[in-house]
């Protein structure tokens, strides 16, 4: 069972891989609009304003990114322990309603007696 959690592993840090160099391009290609915006730039300038712009984009969704994650991480822990209570009292009831239903059975044989 291990090669297929290791594929799975994989295939998630591809899809990470991708979607963040999407994120990149995606960022190079704002800072091409922005510094485009601004006719009067020189070459180095406009290159210097592209490379500030996306460093802060990069930056700006690298916080978010792990703030996502720590939340998500968070409401994991969170979840778990209502479904670890929430399944604990499913199982009290069960055993409840056995305990009942056998006193209840229990009760008839000896009154039918």
């Amino acid at each position: 069972m291990r090669a297929p959690d290791e594929g799975k592993r994989g295939l998630e840090e591809m899809a990470g891989y991708l979607l963040w160099n999407a994120e990149v391009e995606e960022a190079r290609r704002k800072a091409s609009s922005f510094a485009a915006n601004l006719p009067w730039l020189t070459t180095s300038q406009r290159d210097d304003v592209e490379r500030v712009y996306v460093a802060d984009r990069v930056a700006a969704s690298r916080a978010i990114l792990e703030r996502n994650r720590d939340r998500a991480v968070e409401l994991r822990g969170e979840y778990s322990t209502r479904y670890e209570d929430l399944k604990r009292r499913c199982v009290a009831a069960v055993l409840g309603a056995v305990a009942v239903a056998v006193g209840v059975g229990a009760g008839l044989v000896l009154f039918t007696r």
